[in-house]
């Protein structure tokens, strides 16, 4: 395996197998004395939108929520309500784009990581993304995988990080004999677990997936399903799907938003966020009842 021209002899001998540390967001000496494990349901993330604004568009209003550590929490709603920003905003994507401004606050690891001091990039290595569209880079697939390593300085043994990530994402059987092939020769399934694996590399504690599967056919949605309920065992997932049986599948929360017009514009808020099963078997709102009938889409 070739990693930018890197032999496994050519790599930092004795190094620790561990990224180097950002300041920013080290994980603070409460958060590690309480580690998380399967049945330890602490926030991880709590995110408190008053307004979010793309420059005089109020995007999202009245919006609070929060993610608990090795659930799996689906964004559900109609087209244009919101859950998409929402999510971007958990790791400060929308940052890039103009005139974005946020009235409120996110809370990760005790940290609001809107702060002025912090590093935006130190947030999106605690709190990786996988896109709606597959997106590997136009490189081989093993140096796909060590792109976010490189960024972040990783100084361990690429190769044991490389495989370990693969098998994680359930990819290394199909690809191990084909590292040094271009990510880009992958069907769209294996390209989707490949940007999985690039973004699991770094060990994020937060995980988020933008309609993950909305361009994969039902094969591969499954493979990536059941790639999400064992990727939880080691992460926390917040997943946007318009995929109602989807949620209903892999999810333990499920976050319904909706869309208020009443003033003309086209503003996404929270209408209620609960356990799957009670939202969809006994949801509190009118709405949330519409929706999952199939009412409006």
């Amino acid at each position: 395996m070739t990693i930018n021209g890197m032999t496994r002899t050519e790599e930092h001998r004795g190094a620790s197998a561990e990224l180097a540390p950002l300041p920013a967001l080290a994980t603070s000496s409460a958060a590690k004395a309480g580690a998380t494990t399967a049945t330890d349901h602490r926030v991880v993330i709590d995110c408190k939108i008053k307004k979010l604004y793309y420059g005089s568009f109020l995007a999202v209003r009245d919006t609070d929520i929060s993610v608990s550590s090795n659930d799996i929490t689906a964004f559900i709603g109609p087209s244009g309500c919101g859950k998409s920003t929402v999510l971007r905003c958990l790791n400060r994507m929308n940052d890039f784009v103009e005139g974005f401004r946020l009235d409120g606050a996110v809370h990760f690891q005790g940290q609001d990581i809107y702060a002025e001091s912090i590093d935006p990039v130190a947030v999106r290595r605690s709190i990786g993304m996988v896109f709606q569209q597959p997106n590997p880079f136009a490189m081989s697939i093993a140096n796909n995988v060590a792109f976010g390593l490189k960024l972040n300085r990783f100084k361990g043994n690429y190769e044991e990080r490389i495989e370990q990530s693969l098998r994680a994402a359930a990819l290394w059987d199909e690809v191990k004999d084909k590292l040094d092939d271009s990510g880009l020769s992958l069907s769209g399934g294996q390209q989707q677990r490949l940007c999985i694996a690039r973004a699991i590399a770094v060990e994020p504690e937060l995980l988020l997936m933008d309609e993950p599967c909305s361009a994969l056919d039902p094969i591969a949605t499954r493979k990536i399903e059941e790639l999400m309920l064992e990727l939880k065992k080691k992460y926390t997932i917040a997943i946007v799907t318009h995929n109602l049986q989807q949620a209903q599948r892999v999810a333990d929360q499920t976050a319904f938003f909706f869309v208020d017009t009443s003033a003309g514009g086209r503003t996404g808020y929270l209408i209620e966020h609960r356990k799957t099963a009670d939202l969809f078997g006994d949801p509190r709102e009118d709405r949330t009842k519409e929706y999952i009938r199939g009412e409006f889409s």
